[in-house]
């Protein structure tokens, strides 16, 4: 299927770290955590048994009660459409959680969404997720759609993020 990419079109995906939800069983957990710890050792590509495990996982039903973090960024994500031209702004998980930043990203792509931005909510440098992940995620995203501009909001401003904590933080002094 072929779509018209709109250049004028904006969107943005927010990513967030993703948590396992509360209800999910933690034997499914350790042996998904177990296999990708071998594979990582090893190194190579995942197993059809991790791959499996990742998917339900992250497929669990969630609701604010068992995961509290996917409420708290789906409420962030949807402040942010306010201030979005077009309100194009989807929600994405880097690990545990659905949706990925990969199907997240072609969402708004099948809508015709021309410049993509990739916003992580880790806040400060030295991450994993923000610093090898998620730029591996965007690789991946530009091979496949390459007529698509995508953009990676990263790293912050430190200044300004610390003015922002700092202003918050009076809130409560």
């Amino acid at each position: 299927m072929v779509f018209e990419h709109n250049p004028a079109q904006r969107g943005i995906v927010l990513v967030g770290h993703g948590a396992v939800a509360k209800d999910c069983p933690r034997d499914l957990v350790a042996r998904f955590k177990a296999l990708e710890g071998q594979r990582r050792a090893r190194g190579g590509e995942p197993s059809a048994e991790e791959i499996d495990l990742e998917q339900r996982i992250r497929r669990w039903p969630r609701t604010p009660a068992n995961d509290p973090y996917r409420a708290g960024l789906e409420a962030l994500a949807e402040r942010m459409r306010a201030h979005v031209a077009g309100g194009r702004v989807a929600v994405a998980y880097n690990e545990f959680c659905a949706p990925t930043i990969d199907e997240a990203a072609a969402a708004l792509v099948a809508d015709g969404v021309g410049v993509l931005t990739i916003v992580p909510s880790m806040l400060t440098p030295g991450g994993v997720h923000s610093e090898v992940e998620i730029p591996e995620a965007i690789e991946r995203l530009r091979q496949a759609h390459p007529a698509v501009r995508i953009r990676y909001a990263w790293p912050f401003d430190l200044g300004v993020v610390a003015h922002v904590l700092a202003q918050h933080a009076e809130q409560f002094t």
